[in-house]
């Protein structure tokens, strides 16, 4: 099969990362959310993140213009009928998954391919909410999507190996790099990433060190890029305890247990530099 349109469910940070990537790989493009000022923030995210690569020469004004041409602004799910590949970047929110896969498997083409980018959420489960659960993948992006190399695919109970092949082929051409791994709870990053951001966070909530100590010897010491407590505030400290939550559940096992203090962030609103304020404070 090949993928020549793509409608991107969500504008935010991840949704406007992976219409990039998708129009910069040259597949015409449709950018959708609930309104249009949420498209219309995504597309400004995506000009300032091109205009960013002309400055350094990575790409030409007429690059950049082409880029943006592929992408169509959209409020309606109906502009997903001729679409051949639908990414789905929204709220890790199984309901909300649900009705919007459940619009989509009637509304797209029946050759058309239902992604998903969730970050924790059994692909199974959700491919149980269309009458294709052979067309239904993961697609879990990196943040920031433009920047970062892998794509991890996960494969449903259902999935077939045609879509997984033509979703690895989609990934290659957007400049990534297709890992793929079984429908577990947490897939293969999160399963590690999120023990290591809850321990830090266990660490906090036990008065073991301050944040910046701990973030220090994870980036001197470990050689890591970001800190667990940055990096869990860029996520966004609900999306951590939603991941976490998933994992516990699906596992059963105390290890995916959410610190206290993990809880009480997300109760307060303190959600991450989205929030202004998490972890740390972004004011």
């Amino acid at each position: 099969m090949e993928i020549k349109k793509i409608m991107v469910i969500g504008a935010g940070q991840m949704g406007g990362g992976i219409a990039q990537v998708s129009a910069q790989a040259g597949f015409d493009t449709v950018q959708y959310d609930i309104n249009m000022d949420l498209v219309n923030k995504g597309i400004a995210v995506m000009e300032k993140n091109l205009a960013r690569d002309v400055a350094k020469g990575k790409k030409t004004d007429s690059e950049k213009a082409e880029i943006l041409g592929r992408i169509k602004p959209s409020i309606s799910l109906e502009d997903a009928a001729d679409c051949d590949l639908v990414v789905e970047a929204i709220i890790e929110n199984f309901d909300i998954k649900k009705d919007v896969f459940s619009q989509l498997d009637k509304i797209t083409p029946p050759h058309a391919i239902l992604a998903s980018n969730t970050s924790s959420l059994p692909i199974t489960r959700i491919a149980a909410c269309t009458r294709r659960p052979e067309q239904v993948i993961g697609m879990h992006f990196m943040n920031p999507v433009p920047v970062m190399k892998l794509v991890e695919i996960i494969r449903g109970l259902a999935t077939s190996d045609d879509v997984y092949n033509t979703i690895e082929a989609a990934s290659i051409e957007m400049g990534k790099v297709p890992v793929w791994c079984k429908d577990v709870p947490g897939f293969i990053s999160n399963r590690v990433l999120q023990v290591m951001i809850n321990e830090a966070l266990w660490e906090l909530y036990e008065g073991v060190a301050p944040a910046e100590n701990i973030d220090n010897i994870m980036k001197l010491g470990m050689n890591h890029p970001m800190g667990p407590c940055a990096l869990a505030d860029l996520i966004g400290l609900d999306t951590v305890l939603a991941i976490l939550n998933v994992m516990y559940e699906g596992y059963g096992d105390p290890k995916y247990r959410p610190s206290p203090l993990l809880k009480q962030y997300v109760q307060a609103g303190w959600l991450g530099r989205k929030a202004g304020k998490g972890i740390f404070d972004y004011s």
